[in-house]
């Protein structure tokens, strides 16, 4: 379906909530006064963390991940009720937000109702016990989709029901392990109780899919995925960022696999670009300096596609929710990076400028320094980003010309020490 995305999505800005752990009440009453300021961060779309019945059974932790369902239709009642729901997703609209929840089809808890009413549906071993296909995912059984109409058409009645309470739109977890003929029939099914659906594949790494596929299970490619989803996780190369970070690769691998992405996937392609989410740790946790974090957060505006943001992210936290606890967002941390008002400025010039869908090029420069530049094409407007993701300030040699986003002031230099982000746009 990427052909028919509308690429206007790499200007939306998305935002993720863990309910349990972004307000003191931990449900959805509790995060509804909070909705006018996620909104005043530029959010277009919220994505929710599931909230459905976690199982017990081979439970993780107290309360358990929430990507161990025991039941697809109901809300979990730490979270609230259906009605506390309805009228978070009510107040989200007003706002002008879309909401997506996050479906995850590819396995339940071992006590969900479809074990004890189909456990012919799951993966099994020779002895009749539940099975899963990752080791270390201990705490949920994997559903059996392919060629298994009669759970397939299940899965599609659960989607069906959460249309029908006014969802906008899906995250699918893990969705390359499940047939694409799957997710291409939901779409064209779903397309006719609302046209303007979202799809969002939680894409995975490519040394996921090979693992999978060498064990004779089927995995799409992000390449496959485009065929019937709107936007794409950026795992596919998120491991050679990670990896930048530790200090075991070069920053021009990530840059080189980000140039890749341009050639391989449709021209109109739309990938997330995160610094951080449910699984992966706060970004803080990596930065020395606020000013390094600064750049991080910076550079997400100038990458091409969505931009990101897990709950708390603003406030530069290091801490990590844990995901089989109830472990809250401090609301109270000071923002002392000042992510917050750095977020608002750059999603508005965004937004406003729509740099984004023209024809770009990266660079790296030194070891540490990274330049992102777009020039309309036919036209005289140049938008240039240059962030120093190292520790320490580095001088470089680069044209830099134009009126700097976050400060005004107007520049034109050849050799700059880069410390706090740079972002210039330049009319010719």
């Amino acid at each position: 379906m990427a052909k028919e995305t509308p690429v206007n999505l790499r200007n939306w800005q998305f935002y993720q909530i863990f309910i349990r752990q972004f307000s003191s009440p931990h449900d959805f009453k509790g995060a509804i006064p909070k909705l006018p300021y996620v909104k005043s961060l530029g959010t277009d779309c919220i994505q929710l963390v599931p909230f459905h019945p976690i199982g017990v059974f081979r439970r993780k932790g107290t309360v358990g991940s929430p990507y161990s369902i025991k039941d697809y239709y109901s809300v979990d009642s730490l979270n609230g009720n259906l009605e506390d729901f309805k009228t978070f997703l009510e107040e989200a609209h007003r706002l002008g937000m879309k909401v997506l929840m996050d479906i995850v089809f590819n396995h339940t808890s071992h006590d969900a109702n479809y074990t004890k009413t189909h456990p012919d549906w799951y993966y099994q071993d020779d002895l009749g016990n539940f099975q899963n296909r990752v080791g270390d995912w201990w705490d949920i059984a994997d559903l059996k989709i392919e060629g298994n109409q009669e759970l397939q058409d299940e899965l599609l009645n659960v989607l069906t029901y959460w249309v029908k309470q006014g969802i906008d739109g899906f995250r699918c977890d893990v969705a390359p392990l499940i047939p694409l003929e799957f997710w291409a029939r939901a779409r064209k099914e779903l397309s006719i109780l609302n046209p303007n659906l979202l799809w969002v594949a939680e894409s995975v790494h490519r040394s996921f899919i090979k693992y999978l596929r060498d064990l004779g299970y089927e995995a799409s490619s992000d390449g496959e995925i485009y065929q019937v989803f709107d936007i794409c996780y950026d795992y596919d190369i998120f491991d050679h960022f990670e990896n930048y970070l530790l200090g075991k690769e070069p920053l021009q691998t990530w840059v080189d696999n980000l140039l890749d992405q341009e050639m391989i996937y449709p021209k109109n392609y739309v990938k997330y670009r995160y610094l951080e989410n449910h699984d992966f740790k706060r970004i803080a946790s990596y930065a020395t300096t606020n000013t390094q974090l600064r750049n991080f957060n910076a550079m997400l505006f100038l990458l091409r596609g969505s931009v990101f943001l897990f709950n708390g992210q603003e406030l530069g936290i290091a801490h990590h929710p844990n995901l089989f606890e109830i472990d809250e967002v401090d609301w109270n941390t000071n923002d002392e990076a000042n992510l917050t008002s750095l977020i608002k400025t750059l999603s508005k010039f965004k937004k406003a400028t729509g740099y984004i869908n023209d024809p770009m090029n990266i660079e790296v420069l030194g070891n540490d320094v990274i330049k992102i530049e777009y020039k309309q094409l036919g036209g005289k407007r140049t938008v240039t980003g240059i962030f120093n993701l190292g520790k320490t300030p580095q001088a470089v040699e680069t044209q830099v010309k134009g009126k700097n986003v976050l400060t005004g002031q107007e520049i034109d230099e050849t050799e700059i020490t880069v410390d706090e982000p740079l972002i210039l746009i330049r009319s010719e």
